[in-house]
């Protein structure tokens, strides 16, 4: 039983840090039609902040505080400079932006080189309860995962800001005809998608520690879940991001960790296969 919990609270945690990169995926693609092949090296980015203030003698926690906005504040200027061109053609979107994710995963890779470097947790220890013994950094995940979620399902339901994304989202050419500046609204989708990255990368970093190769996993489990929940809704991709989280964390502890990659995207593939449009977005007929 012991071994069952904690092994659930681990699964949690994990799954937590796929739904904050999903959030961020998720709105980009369904606002802007496009998949943001760069992602992943935004959650890159995140972590390499944080292990930039940790070595740089600064506490950890103050770079995880950063990580959001230093990789937010990037993708605000990639989305005004680069981005924004591509909104025409999402298949030269898609190509583009993996282009720009190599070259930030090369231009890391270069800095740190090809080898792994630690990077601590801010809150070290465990919670005791009895027998069974659980990670305070994976609760700090989980709980600032949550609040996220709630902040953003706010912001999207409850502000004048959110009633303008979620028109540019549901019928672009009428947003633009009532007066919103569609234009704006992207800029700032993008922004806040690459500063839910960057936390999530900042958050993940002293459980998998630092390496050029961190966003690459992530981009491919996020890519899953979005099509798995759906696109065009807070709801799907959140869903689909709990059950590829919950599978890569779970399967693991049954099956080889290479048979477990397999049958996660077997699974989700034949979930995609039934349900083209995603578990939360009903089909037209």
């Amino acid at each position: 039983m012991d071994v069952a919990i904690n092994a659930a609270f681990d699964i949690v945690s994990f799954a937590s840090i796929i739904v904050l990169i999903v959030l961020g995926l998720g709105v980009i693609a369904s606002m802007m039609g496009i998949f943001n092949f760069a992602h992943g090296e935004f959650v890159l980015l995140g972590a390499y902040t944080t292990y930039l203030f940790h070595v740089s003698g600064l506490p950890v926690w103050l770079g995880m505080l950063a990580a959001p906005f230093v990789v937010g504040f990037f993708g605000l200027a990639l989305e005004r400079t680069v981005i924004r061109r591509f909104y025409a053609s999402p298949v030269v979107a898609m190509l583009g932006t993996y282009a720009i994710g190599v070259v930030i995963r090369e231009t890391v890779r270069g800095l740190i080189g090809g080898l792994y470097h630690a990077v601590p947790e801010p809150i070290v220890g465990s919670f005791a309860f009895g027998d069974i013994s659980v990670s305070k950094w994976r609760a700090v995940i989980i709980v600032v995962t949550a609040l996220v979620m709630v902040g953003s399902y706010m912001l999207l339901t409850r502000t004048n800001l959110g009633l303008k994304v979620r028109a540019a989202l549901e019928n672009p050419s009428l947003a633009r005809a009532s007066g919103i500046s569609t234009n704006q609204i992207y800029a700032v989708t993008f922004a806040f998608g690459a500063a839910l990255a960057g936390l999530a990368g900042a958050l993940m970093v002293p459980l998998f520690s630092l390496f050029a190769d961190l966003g690459v996993r992530f981009l491919i489990q996020g890519f899953l879940a979005v099509m798995l929940g759906g696109i065009g809704s807070f709801d799907g991709p959140v869903l689909g991001a709990a059950i590829i989280g919950v599978m890569t964390a779970s399967l693991p502890w049954v099956v080889s960790p290479v048979l477990a990659d397999v049958l996660v995207f077997v699974i989700a593939i034949v979930i995609v296969k039934i349900k083209p449009t995603g578990l939360l977005k009903p089909g037209r007929a």
